[in-house]
């Protein structure tokens, strides 16, 4: 039975663009896009800064469009999810079954973290933090995670733009403090937050390797404090840091065999399995 409806132009075009950005797997500015797709400026213009708006395009400091946090959110309710959703949530449900954590996924966005999936089944004190949700960079221990993948002239820069908030004694708000902690996170791949954004949680996050430029992506496992006696947070970390070598490998593959990045991953690999061997 065909249905009589009315197409809508403006959904059709707003979708070539999305189409668009999806294939080429790279940012794309305003003219260029206007010169792809041949569509009226105006128009663009006014699609561009709606998904803007809706989250589901970002706008970078580099005047550049690229998909944004709401089609991670997205993806992650369409059938399966996003590739990098489903590479990360078994990881999280074994944490989470292992240590009795609540787990998180999440991303760099416009200088906030956005919480994109989440394993919290086996805990038996829920975390009131939602897929979607947006946290503060300086809100605990994923902000550390975060910025810790960003070189240290942009670090200065989001720090130069943020001003912190004081959520518990323990926050640091100083911000020469705060980048000391990025820089140690940089060398150690493993952050820590002490109670600093809730009292009574304590928290361990690493970075991930997404292959991505302009994606910035960490897990991070919270608990009671009671939870965490140091030894215990010792052997959390060290399950997370041979956990996060797993989810990289597994992102190396997603971002393509023959990527430079790819390369050097299997050449690390190669170097460990050989100084194994000796």
């Amino acid at each position: 039975m065909s249905l009589n409806y009315k197409r809508v132009p403006a959904i059709d075009k707003c979708f070539s663009i999305l189409d668009l950005m999806a294939e080429a797997k790279h940012p794309f500015g305003f003219n260029e896009i206007v010169k792809t797709l041949g569509l009226n400026k105006s128009t663009v213009f006014n699609i561009l800064h709606t998904l803007n708006a809706l989250d589901v395009l970002e706008k970078g400091p580099d005047g550049l469009f690229r998909l944004g946090t709401r089609m991670f959110i997205l993806g992650n309710a369409a059938a399966g999810g996003s590739e990098l959703i489903q590479t990360v949530h078994p990881y999280l449900e074994t944490i989470n079954q292992e240590f009795k954590l609540s787990t998180f996924f999440g991303i760099l966005s416009d200088h906030e973290v956005i919480i994109v999936d989440k394993a919290d089944r086996a805990h038996r004190i829920k975390i009131s933090s939602e897929i979607g949700m947006r946290l503060p960079i300086f809100a605990g221990v994923a902000g550390k995670a975060l910025l810790s993948q960003l070189p240290e002239t942009e670090i200065d820069e989001i720090l130069s733009k943020t001003t912190p908030k004081r959520y518990t004694p323990r926050t640091i708000i100083d911000k020469a403090s705060y980048k000391k902690e990025i820089l140690g996170v940089k060398k150690t791949g493993i952050a820590y937050d002490r109670e600093e954004y809730i009292e009574g949680l304590i928290a361990v996050a690493v970075p991930l390797k997404t292959y991505r430029e302009d994606l910035q992506a960490a897990i991070w496992a919270v608990g009671l404090k009671q939870e965490f006696r140091e030894d215990v947070m010792m052997r959390i970390a060290g399950f997370l840091s041979n956990t996060v070598e797993e989810i990289n490998y597994r992102f190396s593959m997603i971002s393509g065999p023959f990527s430079p990045m790819h390369e050097t991953l299997n050449a690390e690999k190669e170097d460990k399995y050989s100084d194994s061997m000796l």
